[in-house]
């Protein structure tokens, strides 16, 4: 069944007006007709509308509600990735799938080891990009929020941004190394500890991962280091492999 976004006002007590883009795409690329039942969401409340085509026109399809899904499909807590840029497409990447994992906002981060390095006008033109990659798998996944991507910060900026988050957690490879680490048992016990309707910060290092001076800022910012076991992770598998974690201690 195909799933698409609206606004609230779109929504009214017996019937949903889709209008924009998704008309083109509803008429002459998927084809669906009058009498075809769709999935709606409004972005907000995580409720799911289940309608059924009426009537389609140039700038319109008319659809009329049939019945509202209750279960909500969203994780109990809000999940904000903080992504060291990457080279290449890999952030089209990252997005879609944390997107299909439940992440509720991608934060992308200039770190001193990105190999890429965009200026304003590309930055904008990326975070466009990739809100409608995060809108794409939302859909797919038929979530009930388009997670945000928010415009590149700086790491400092990211780290005040996450400064009220209950929990914030950086993974490291050399986290062994650090004075009072717990290695994979402490990490076990931090994910284990996880409890609905806290916020969760994830801070992954872009290819190379973290310099040691950013660890550091982060330690002293109140962040809590954890391994992600014994194997060297690529930062398009690290933020995944946590949200798994994540998901699997908070879905309900």
């Amino acid at each position: 069944m195909y799933h698409f976004f609206v606004e609230p006002s779109q929504i009214s007590d017996r019937s949903v007006i889709i209008t924009g883009d998704d008309v083109n795409h509803i008429r002459n690329v998927i084809r669906l007709r009058p009498g075809d039942e769709i999935s709606i969401s409004n972005g907000i409340d995580g409720r799911e509308y289940r309608c059924g085509i009426e009537q389609i026109t140039d700038t319109e399809v008319v659809c009329a509600l049939r019945f509202i899904k209750e279960d909500r499909v969203e994780l109990p807590s809000k999940v904000y990735l903080f992504q060291g840029i990457p080279k290449g497409d890999k952030m089209e990447f990252i997005i879609q799938k944390m997107v299909e994992l439940g992440v509720y906002e991608v934060i992308p981060v200039a770190m001193k080891r990105c190999v890429v390095k965009l200026d304003d006008k590309k930055a904008k033109a990326k975070t466009a990009r990739w809100q409608g990659i995060s809108e794409a798998a939302a859909k797919q996944s038929r979530r009930g929020v388009v997670p945000k991507v928010r415009e590149v910060m700086s790491y400092q900026e990211a780290l005040e941004y996450a400064q009220n988050m209950d929990v914030r957690l950086v993974p490291y490879e050399m986290e062994e190394l650090l004075d009072g680490a717990a290695g994979m048992a402490g990490t076990r016990q931090i994910i284990d500890h996880l409890e609905p309707g806290q916020s969760v910060a994830i801070f992954i290092g872009p290819e190379g991962g973290f310099e040691e001076s950013e660890i550091q800022s982060a330690i002293a910012c109140g962040m809590r280091p954890i391994t992600l076991g014994r194997r060297i992770l690529r930062t398009e598998t690290a933020g995944m492999t946590v949200m798994a974690w994540i998901m699997y201690r908070l879905e309900t």
